[in-house]
């Protein structure tokens, strides 16, 4: 073979030498706290190396179950190294911690991770300032930078809302500035999305959701360029960060299929979020796939696909007992955080309570829903049945 692997060749075989693992396809599942040291001079070696990258040291910096997961990860987001983490909060806050320190001012996308959000808004008894901007915003963000700026967190479609960001803008004025960049990348996956490409330093993953994509595990990961993963690496052993070798051998599973998972997941939201735009009941769909919606001409140039997460906006005036009553008649779309498995889900959100003032007024309720690989038809039926009862709740 001439030249690099295409992904879907990547997909497959990142991560993975089986000449190393006796001609077995998958690598061992490395359950290990103690390493013996062959003498005290390797014992000094391994200290000596503060990222504790370069033999084995002890469990919590890595096993070379975790090291296969990471290399996969790395590859496939076109970094310089990665660090696993125990989930994909801790991926989040290890990452920020990285780069912080009081008297600092980081800005932040209003349309983040809530958990994300609540995170940062503790950072002020580090002496950390958070400032939320307009996700909307792309080189005009330079008129919120401030000489103590070190960090932009942004995510792209946002969280709950699904606003597009125009990275490339964003990343080339922080560049010029000298701020790092920062971009939560679980919703497209480095199957559909590569912001190391479009000039951000870190990518982090809640790989709990798609790269695992079964919906049993609890795992992160922070990927890095080269200038950027020393701090990551040792914010990681300052705060204790490990992923069990259970669940990176399951995110380096979901590795395997995750193209072809993708692929399968545009499908069915695109053609169920297309379909629920025409049902009476609904104001909105938010999903930048779909032509018409505010993001469509960012994702066009920047993305390849679109998962399977996505908005459903109600009328305005539905009472919280009418769409009670629309989720309990549903059958296949399960009631539950997460997503980015195999199974479909619904869950209501509410952005009034942790946006920016003024920025969901006069909206109606919204729903977050997952499309999994259930039957499209079934699928729709389930949610006509729920949309159903919300005309018999106006008659009411």
């Amino acid at each position: 073979m001439t030249g690099k692997p295409s992904m879907e060749t990547r997909f497959v075989h990142a991560g993975s030498d089986p000449r190393q693992q006796h001609g077995y396809v998958n690598p061992p599942i490395h359950r290990a706290s103690t390493v013996l040291y062959e003498d005290v001079a390797a014992m000094d070696a391994s200290q000596a190396d503060p990222l504790k990258r370069r033999m084995p040291v002890y469990g919590r910096f890595g096993t070379p179950t975790g090291r296969a997961f990471e290399t996969a990860l790395t590859d496939l987001e076109g970094g310089h190294a990665a660090v696993a983490t125990c989930s994909g909060l801790a991926a989040i806050t290890t990452a920020i911690l990285s780069f912080v320190r009081a008297g600092d001012h980081i800005l932040v996308s209003d349309s983040v991770y809530l958990p994300t959000r609540k995170f940062c808004n503790s950072l002020a008894d580090l002496g950390v300032e958070t400032e939320y901007y307009d996700p909307g915003l792309d080189k005009s963000i330079e008129d919120l930078i401030r000489p103590t700026t070190r960090l932009v967190c942004l995510e792209s479609p946002g969280s709950t809302t699904f606003e597009v960001q125009d990275v490339p803008a964003v990343t080339s004025v922080c560049r010029t500035h000298g701020v790092v960049t920062l971009i939560d990348n679980t919703w497209a996956t480095p199957a559909f999305h590569r912001p190391l490409e479009l000039g951000a330093d870190v990518v982090v993953h809640s790989a709990t959701k798609y790269l695992t994509g079964h919906a049993d595990s609890i795992l992160g990961a922070i990927v890095c360029t080269e200038d950027t993963y020393p701090a990551v690496r040792a914010s990681a052993i300052r705060l204790g960060q490990c992923a069990g070798a259970d669940d990176v051998y399951l995110g380096l599973r979901g590795l395997r299929t995750l193209g072809v998972r993708m692929r399968q997941h545009h499908h069915q939201a695109v053609g169920l979020a297309s379909w629920l735009g025409e049902q009476d009941g609904v104001r909105a769909v938010l999903h930048p796939a779909l032509p018409g919606d505010p993001g469509h001409e960012l994702w066009c140039r920047d993305f390849t696909g679109a998962a399977g997460l996505f908005g459903l906006e109600l009328e305005p005036g539905l009472s919280k007992p009418a769409v009670d009553a629309l989720l309990a008649e549903l059958r296949l779309f399960g009631l539950g955080h997460s997503y980015g498995g195999y199974e479909s889900l619904i869950v209501p959100a509410d952005p009034v309570t942790h946006r920016l003032p003024g920025t969901w007024t006069g909206r109606g309720p919204l729903l977050r829903v997952h499309a999994g690989f259930e039957s499209l038809d079934d699928l729709k039926e389930d949610l006509a049945r729920g949309l159903a009862t919300l005309s018999a709740h106006a008659r009411h």
